[in-house]
């Protein structure tokens, strides 16, 4: 009996399991995803011509509380909500995007035919993030098929088809090997594609659509009340960057793929910060409108990117993020776009790996003209 006793209190002195070997953790994972997955289709219903951006980013937020008010009700200690706010973004911005309203000018800006828009949003529970983002073409009011074409179909077909790649790529060397035990031994020892290998690989797949990578596209590891953890891999990394490590079997990771009609350069937008997240900095706040969204921020999103328009006064909020991104508290995320303003697509799925590769959270399958060819897009494919 004291044997058992002592095993007992052994066990709750154990640190807590967050890993993909606790089925728990997957399973708040996989609850994530699938309210981030269904927002997203949700979301994507709204995003019409002459529909204000500003509205649909609400609309989707609304719907991410609704649906995660749903799930572990019971948990009164347990922490959720949301890891990304919805981010709507037009043709040539690569980065999330969500205007406010108190900005008069970039409140009233609405969807137009033919854009390119990148949705993002995401839910979390537990501190478990899932983050998925799709890419649509806004079509015409007049046309009732959703047939796309052209150097449209071009872009969506490019971030797709690169996108599968790079999610082949992520799977470590050997995991999915077939065949005896020596074929798969010897699988097992091939090393793991460098990450100059892969935008390599993806250059290839991108070019045969006459399109390229956007320039410092990254994937990060996800860990718990992280999503840009120890590990991340750049593709078509500019200014010195580098990415670090490759994907293990246990990480989550959200992979992230993004793709150009241009020369994929990239440059800062003039539109406002919106989009923040609370680093693990302390600083001496000296404002009170600091202090006080310092406050919100710590109970409401935890260390998630947040909007400002998420906060109880926005105007408030303009004010005291200024001392918050001076001192570190927050790391502001500038709004980035193509360089010369052509059209961008870009994904992101969160996928895990307890023992292989399942998808946690991925963007759909895009529409196009099965029938259109390379001849027809003017396209060079080699």
């Amino acid at each position: 009996m004291k044997s058992q006793h002592l095993e007992a209190h052994a066990l709750t002195l154990l640190p807590p399991d967050y890993t993909l070997n606790n089925p728990d953790t997957l399973t708040k994972y996989k609850s994530a995803a699938q309210i981030s997955q269904k927002v997203l289709d949700e979301v994507t219903k709204l995003c019409v011509a002459g529909e204000k951006i500003v509205t649909i980013c609400e609309k989707g937020d609304k719907l991410l509380d609704e649906e995660i008010s749903k799930v572990y009700r019971g948990k009164k200690d347990l922490k959720k909500g949301i890891s990304h706010p919805t981010t709507v973004s037009p043709s040539a911005f690569v980065t999330p995007y969500t205007p406010l309203t108190s900005d008069e000018a970039e409140a009233a800006v609405t969807l137009k035919e033919g854009e390119a828009i990148k949705i993002q949003l995401g839910a979390q529970i537990d501190g478990f993030g899932t983050i998925v983002c799709d890419t649509i073409i806004i079509p015409k009011a007049d046309d009732a098929s959703d047939v796309i074409e052209g150097r449209d179909a071009d872009l969506l077909l490019a971030c797709h088809y690169a996108n599968e790649l790079l999610l082949r790529l992520m799977v470590p060397p050997g995991l999915l090997a077939t065949g005896t035990d020596e074929e798969k031994a010897k699988a097992a020892k091939v090393k793991a594609p460098t990450q100059s290998k892969i935008t390599t690989l993806l250059e290839k797949v991108v070019k045969s659509y006459d399109c390229n990578l956007v320039e410092s596209t990254t994937s990060w590891q996800f860990e718990r009340n992280e999503i840009e953890g120890k590990k991340k891999i750049i593709l078509a990394p500019g200014d010195g960057a580098k990415g670090e490590g490759i994907p293990e079997v246990g990480e989550v990771w959200g992979v992230e793929m993004g793709v150009s009609l241009g020369s994929g350069k990239i440059k800062n937008f003039e539109n406002r910060t919106t989009l923040h997240r609370r680093t693990t900095l302390t600083y001496a706040l000296k404002r009170p409108s600091s202090k006080k969204i310092l406050n919100e921020v710590v109970k409401k999103f935890g260390t998630f990117p947040f909007s400002l328009r998420q906060l109880e006064d926005e105007r408030d909020a303009k004010v005291g993020v200024v001392e918050c991104v001076r001192g570190n508290v927050f790391r502001q995320y500038e709004v980035v776009g193509d360089k010369d303003g052509d059209p961008v697509a870009r994904l992101l799925t969160t996928i895990g790996k307890p023992c292989f590769c399942i998808f946690v959270a991925k963007p759909n399958v895009p529409s196009y003209h099965k029938e259109w060819s390379a001849e027809d897009r003017g396209s060079s494919v080699s």
